[in-house]
């Protein structure tokens, strides 16, 4: 799917990745990108920038996202593309709290749920539209130390999967963003361990999410490294998981040095 007059929505817009990606869309001549973010300052401070909607979004909170979702196809047009962006890091494995894990699997998995829900309607009765999520290497890896977000992010990217065999035949694109490190308010508290092949840019990321859709293409890797990294795994889990308790081993030594 091309860029040029579509309507979208960008979930955690207000800053990172999600800001990346909202410029980077009106630069390649969408019609409207409105720019959702938990922090309304910050969605309409971006939304201002790049001339186009700003707004206040709890994704976790079903009816705001159906009333959004609404007023977007009622006052602007039909969303063609709705980028469910908005994740945040939980440390721990699973001695974390209960509501560290449910807060992890509300945001990371039903955020995408209410998402799809509210949008897929009015796509399959068009016969196109895409949805986007955004999971993480450590969906399809693990992140050492991480447990509630390497779950969720996990089962993210099975829902992408899901959605992508139930309805691609009703002309629904699906793509599930990938990344390891990303120059965002997050890198800094979950990649300080160095367990990356290196920090890109969110601007970076922005260019990989827009070929990726202009091409259809399910799985968006900015890190290339990762998809060798699941074929390992995929060959040979026993080693690879042997592989992942060394790297714990040292990520431990080095925030104990």
């Amino acid at each position: 799917m091309d860029i040029k007059d579509r309507v979208a929505i960008v979930t955690g817009g207000g800053g990172g990745i999600g800001s990346a990606v909202a410029r980077k869309w009106m630069a390649e001549g969408a019609r409207a990108v409105v720019v959702a973010d938990r922090n309304g300052d910050a969605a309409r401070a971006v939304g201002a920038e790049i001339g186009c909607l700003g707004v206040e979004l709890d994704v976790t909170d079903e009816p705001a996202v159906v009333a959004l979702v609404e007023r977007v196809e009622r006052d602007i047009g039909p969303i063609d593309i709705f980028f469910s962006n908005a994740g945040a890091g939980a440390g721990g494995g699973v001695e974390a709290s209960n509501a560290a894990w449910q807060g992890q699997w509300e945001l990371h998995v039903m955020a995408h749920v209410y998402a799809a829900r509210a949008v897929l309607p009015s796509m399959t009765a068009r016969g196109e539209g895409y949805l986007v999520h955004t999971a993480s290497a450590a969906g399809l890896l693990a992140a050492v130390g991480s447990a509630p977000y390497s779950v969720t992010k996990a089962a993210c990217i099975k829902l992408a999967e899901t959605i992508a065999i139930e309805h691609g035949d009703a002309g629904i694109g699906v793509s599930v963003l990938c990344p390891q490190g990303v120059n965002t308010a997050m890198a800094p508290r979950q990649l300080g361990d160095g367990g990356t092949d290196g920090i890109v840019e969110p601007a970076y990321v922005a260019e990989v999410v827009t070929a990726a859709i202009r091409e259809g293409r399910f799985l968006i890797l900015p890190h290339p490294e990762v998809q060798t990294y699941v074929e390992r795994k995929a060959a040979d889990p026993d080693r690879w998981l042997k592989g992942m308790r060394r790297l714990r081993a040292r990520s431990r030594d080095l925030l104990a040095g």
